[in-house]
């Protein structure tokens, strides 16, 4: 297993513009019949939506009367305002539109590329149907020619998010909010085209002296007739200039036919290396000629990067070592829940580059097409993971706290279908970008029921299997591999959480996919929070500050970037070194200091509030599409303009112009609530989709109030008291109890969740005390006298009860302790001077709300400390 495994590749998928429809012409060349107009277009068809919660019979229709709907702009989810609340609608919305067919398309092809719509999408045109999309996170594309005629057309989707027993994800710990969240195109070409994400780009014999390109381009042919085509390549460098040309040979496409044609250049002397410090992109420009009329412009920005995964040397990138410091990074943020635009991707990408790190796993689902151009033109390697994923403390078939592999018999084709369909648009759509470095089949897929573990792992290998089939040239990692006996079916394992602890030098290229995992709210410590990575078997003999980076180790990433939405809770989802609102905690700072050198600022002090400061990270929203939008922070100040941490009450509102917010035109910040102010400060992002400056105005009762212009420069021209403006959304505070919410109370939590000791005797690992096998256990090494182990749920409970199995009967005595909400260890049992000696005792405990349990054993004279299984039952 140690020997060297090497993936070359490339590249990056199709990036054919952002808001404008584009139309360009061909240069006539030797060898071609005539010029012609190249008649690919592609223009944003995210405004003038409406939108309805809930079904709405009839709403496919033509002459379906929408008026009373909500006028909405893409990208949409059904839950905005969204603020980190565990519970969110499910069941149906309706989003429609009119689309405008002038004559001059007659004889094109006419489709829309979705993004992505979470998570059962069905398309309509004129009330016909003509696609459906099942699946989430990935995104398709659906021609609509033959339903669409010439001058006005209706366009109708139908969204739910209902939990289905045969779609992936069938559980996570993240929100799972429907709608038409990403970005929408509408593409029109002549019948002979480029396919969707038709080009795959490799870069073979690749070296820092030369490298040649490699590219198959699929071609359809939806004409009614056969037609000769061929194909010219150039590519290009970042300058724009033309550095090789690849001409193909002509060749019949029959009517209806799709057909790959290959195509190679040369040796390009010298090409200038991808890497984070030098994210330098070429591109591939496909011209398509149909009996030699060039009917098809297609661009393909890619890289030249080679790289190795190794399983005793780590990670090498272009042939030089690099061990990978990252974070994880889901896609939500404040207000807009999963909806977020483009440019707010961007942002995402560049703090957690501007924080030192180099490396970002796209936790835990197939991310937006435009995450990983963000990854590729900023420079941040990037692990693109598939939707098979799992959820410690799952319950019976209904939510997304199930088994993450069906139980019943009859879901599971359906669902293996479904994890494979994903993977397969996944790597379709995220094949050429040069960031991506892993494709994962997974996350944590060991949260299934035991008695179909057998199937996870025969699963995962065909998984496995697959990625390997559609991209030989990356390899496919288990994400959460450190539970299951699955870390070994791929060809990098990412172990996550204790798993940094458990699988010391395992004999497989790897890294460490998650450590970390503290729980505080901004501004929090000013501290990386390692988790279990100093824990890690050897750490101890090595050196630096950074001892459990050994050579066998390939990176490790924090968990996680940016707190998210979670169904277990908001405080569950406050894991980040950035805030909800995409404000930094005092550990970003930490990493941003030892990995860049950068001091942090001088933290807010408690002071005498007397004015407030609107600031945002640009003065121009350029596209009035929801691709851009600006991040606006309000901080609390002192006479002398001192940034302080006290945090009343502030409203934001936008007094004139056509921007909005989540909320509508206002919004509220308290301290406390959902949408917070904390240590002086709160943020949000507004969107526009009109021209035109907007005013924004932040009060607080006492405070000078502060000002602040946003112009927007693309778009329509916004008309004051005639263009409607963004309608209010006020914002529900969620329903609380004292644990967070009440999900599933008297469940059982524990079973292969993760585990720590004080020590471990060799073969007694601490992940036996939660395998679900009381005939195995953890024993503390010996000469351990102060012996404890640990388990957590991974979830915030308020204990009830524990069931707790020791390797044999005895007067083994313990304390129990949970970790609070706040950090504390608290007693919650006391059984140090107990005379029982049953070996599986249930215990009532004090019901406290924390994350996790500690116990410190006192063994019988003559035994060693240890525990053989722990079962914890408590209130989410």
């Amino acid at each position: 297993m140690n020997r060297l495994r090497k993936w070359l590749t490339p590249p990056a998928a199709a990036l054919l513009g952002m808001a404008t429809v584009m139309s360009v012409q061909a240069a006539s060349r030797p060898g071609e019949e005539r010029p012609a107009s190249i008649t690919r277009q592609r223009s944003n068809f995210n405004a003038d939506w409406r939108f309805q919660i809930g079904d709405a019979p009839g709403a496919k229709e033509a002459g379906y009367d929408d008026r009373a709907w909500q006028p909405i702009g893409l990208p949409h989810s059904f839950g905005i305002p969204y603020f980190q609340a565990s519970q969110f609608y499910t069941g149906y919305g309706w989003y429609r539109k009119r689309l405008t067919v002038p004559a001059a398309w007659r004889g094109r092809r006419i489709a829309l590329e979705f993004e992505g719509a979470f998570q059962d999408a069905e398309i309509f045109v004129n009330g016909t149907p003509v696609g459906r999309h099942r699946g989430g996170y990935t995104g398709f594309s659906v021609d609509i020619t033959s339903a669409v005629r010439t001058g006005e057309n209706s366009i109708a989707v139908r969204v739910n998010n209902l939990w289905d027993p045969t779609l992936a994800p069938r559980a996570g710990e993240h929100v799972f909010q429907g709608g038409i969240y990403r970005d929408v195109w509408l593409v029109t070409t002549d019948p002979v085209h480029v396919a969707w994400y038709g080009t795959r780009v490799t870069t073979p014999a690749l070296s820092e002296r030369s490298g040649s390109v490699a590219i198959d381009t699929e071609v359809r042919n939806d004409s009614g007739k056969a037609v000769t085509v061929s194909l010219r390549t150039d590519i290009h460098d970042q300058t724009g200039k033309i550095v090789a040309t690849m001409n193909d040979r002509r060749r019949r496409l029959e009517a209806g036919a799709l057909a790959t044609l290959s195509q190679s250049s040369g040796p390009i002397m010298a090409p200038a290396l991808w890497s984070p410090e030098t994210p330098i992109l070429y591109k591939a420009v496909t011209t398509v000629l149909a009996n030699g009329r060039s009917v098809d412009r297609y661009e393909t920005p890619f890289g030249f990067r080679w790289f190795e995964w190794t399983a005793d040397r780590g990670f090498f990138l272009n042939g030089k070592h690099r061990y990978l410091k990252g974070a994880n990074v889901h896609q939500d943020q404040a207000g807009w829940g999963d909806a977020v635009s483009n440019r707010a991707m961007e942002r995402d990408v560049q703090m957690m580059k501007d924080a030192g790190f180099d490396f970002i796993r796209g936790s835990h689902y197939p991310h937006d097409p435009h995450f990983a151009e963000a990854t590729d033109q900023i420079g941040m390697l990037f692990w693109s993971e598939a939707s098979f994923w799992g959820i410690g403390g799952f319950g019976p078939d209904g939510s997304w706290m199930s088994s993450a592999y069906p139980v019943d018999p009859r879901y599971k084709a359906g669902f293996e279908e479904s994890v494979k369909q994903q993977l397969r648009e996944m790597i379709r759509i995220s094949r050429n970008h040069p960031s991506v470095i892993a494709w994962s089949v997974s996350n944590e897929p060991f949260f299934s029921a035991g008695e179909v573990m057998p199937e996870v792992r025969h699963f995962l290998k065909d998984l496995v299997a697959l990625s390997h089939k559609l991209d030989p040239a990356r390899p496919a990692a288990i994400g959460g591999a450190q539970r299951g006996e699955i870390d070994k079916l791929g060809d990098v394992a990412g172990y996550n959480g204790d798993g940094a602890a458990l699988f010391p030098n395992p004999g497989i290229p790897n890294m460490v996919s998650e450590y970390g995992s503290t729980m505080l709210d901004r501004p929090g410590e000013f501290d990386p929070g390692w988790g279990d990575l100093p824990r890690t078997p050897g750490a101890a003999e090595g050196e630096g500050d950074y001892p459990w980076r050994l050579g066998w180790r390939s990176g490790e990433a924090v968990w996680a970037g940016f707190d998210h939405g979670s169904i277990v809770g908001r405080k569950f989802g406050s894991m980040g070194v950035v805030d909800y609102a995409r404000l930094p905690k005092r550990s970003y700072y930490w990493y941003r200091q030892a990995y860049r050198g950068v001091a942090p600022p001088q933290w807010p002090v408690q002071g005498e509030p007397a004015a407030l400061r609107l600031t945002s990270n640009s003065a121009v929203i350029e596209r009035a599409d929801g691709t851009d939008d600006v991040h606006v922070v309000v901080t609390v100040l002192d006479a002398q303009g001192r940034a302080l941490s006290n945090s009343p009450p502030v409203t934001l509102s936008i007094e004139s112009g056509p921007g909005e917010l989540p909320t509508g035109r206002t919004i509220r910040f308290a301290p406390d609530s959902d949408i917070p102010i904390r240590d002086g400060q709160a943020a949000i992002t507004m969107r526009s989709w009109q021209s035109g400056k907007s005013i924004l105005r932040a009060r607080s009762p006492g405070l000078k109030d502060a000002i602040l212009t946003i112009e927007t420069i693309g778009g329509p021209a916004f008309v004051p008291g005639v263009t409607p403006i963004a309608p209010d959304r006020p914002y529900t505070e969620a329903k609380r109890t004292d644990a967070e919410f009440m999900f599933a109370p008297d469940a059982s939590f524990g079973k292969d969740n993760p585990t720590g000791a004080s020590s471990s005797e060799q073969g007694h690992s601490s992940r036996l005390v939660n395998d679900g096998d009381p005939g195995t256990s953890w024993m503390a090494a010996k000469g351990d006298d102060a012996p404890w182990v640990s388990v957590s749920p991974e979830k915030i409970l308020q204990f009830r009860k524990l069931e707790i199995t020791f390797p044999q009967p005895g007067n083994y005595r313990f304390v129990a302790e949970v970790e609070d909400q706040n950090g504390q260890w608290v007693v919650v049992a006391d059984q140090s001077a107990t005379t029982e000696t049953a070996q599986k005792r249930i215990i009532d405990v004090k019901r406290v709300v924390g994350s996790r349990l500690r116990m410190k054993i006192m063994a019988p004279a003559g035994a060693a400390a240890g525990v053989a299984d722990i079962r914890i039952i408590g209130a989410m």
